[in-house]
């Protein structure tokens, strides 16, 4: 007798190849921004069926990595600031409330597990040793709620691609880290001391300071783009 189970895992590991596969051409700038995303064309370089690219797509849509548009099909989204400051707007939403809830819920592993994050950005050598240490600390933050929906929806909003990419536009500013450090020191104590109010608080606070960095980023680059406003 056949077995059925064989078909659904070989089904979901083309799937998953197909996905990291496409993910990989759109973060590393084979496919462009705005670039379509076309089914057939996808199958046909990959060497598979459309279905699982079909399913691959969808999963990048849900990351925010590609766009369905009617009528047009799928195309790569846009990577710019526009985009980074609508995914800190979300952030700005659900991330204090992950800190209330990890007050709640954390372990010695969990606080353990921000201490060691806030530890190595405070001793990273490179940009992008801190960049991961500091997207560690908040997703160890969002691992401390024990809710795994909070961590993938995380994760889909601060992609580490993305991050190390747009480090680079930081790159004048050489204090970021100290700051960033600071700020992660001051939620994880609070989150030991078990105080929601406090650490929702500074997670509010942190995450808004980093709105307001980049959305002034994104207004100087619009200036940039529609010339001078002024003499």
């Amino acid at each position: 007798m056949r077995d059925v189970s064989a078909d659904y895992v070989r089904a979901d590991s083309v799937v998953e190849l197909a996905y990291r596969r496409i993910r990989s051409l759109v973060l590393e700038g084979e496919i462009l921004p705005g670039a379509r995303l076309g089914q057939a064309e996808l199958a046909e370089r990959l060497g598979i069926s459309r279905t699982p690219v079909r399913e691959a797509l969808r999963r990048l849509t849900g990351e925010g990595l590609a766009e369905f548009v009617p009528n047009r099909g799928f195309r790569a989204a846009e990577l710019g600031l526009d985009g980074v400051r609508r995914r800190l707007e979300v952030r700005l939403l659900l991330e204090p409330g992950i800190a209330r809830l990890a007050t709640e819920r954390r372990t010695d592993e969990d606080l353990c597990a921000l201490h060691d994050a806030v530890a190595r950005e405070e001793q990273a050598t490179t940009r992008v040793a801190a960049h991961d240490a500091s997207r560690g600390f908040h997703l160890a933050l969002a691992g401390a709620t024990h809710n795994s929906a909070l961590v993938a929806v995380f994760e889909s909003l601060w992609i580490v691609e993305i991050g190390r990419r747009l480090l680079a536009a930081r790159a004048a500013e050489s204090d970021w880290r100290g700051p960033d450090a600071r700020e992660h020191r001051a939620i994880t104590i609070a989150v030991a001391d078990r105080d929601g109010d406090r650490a929702a608080g500074l997670m509010l606070s942190h995450v808004t300071d980093a709105l307001r960095h980049w959305a002034q980023d994104d207004a100087l680059h619009r200036g940039d783009q529609d010339g001078p406003s002024g003499p």
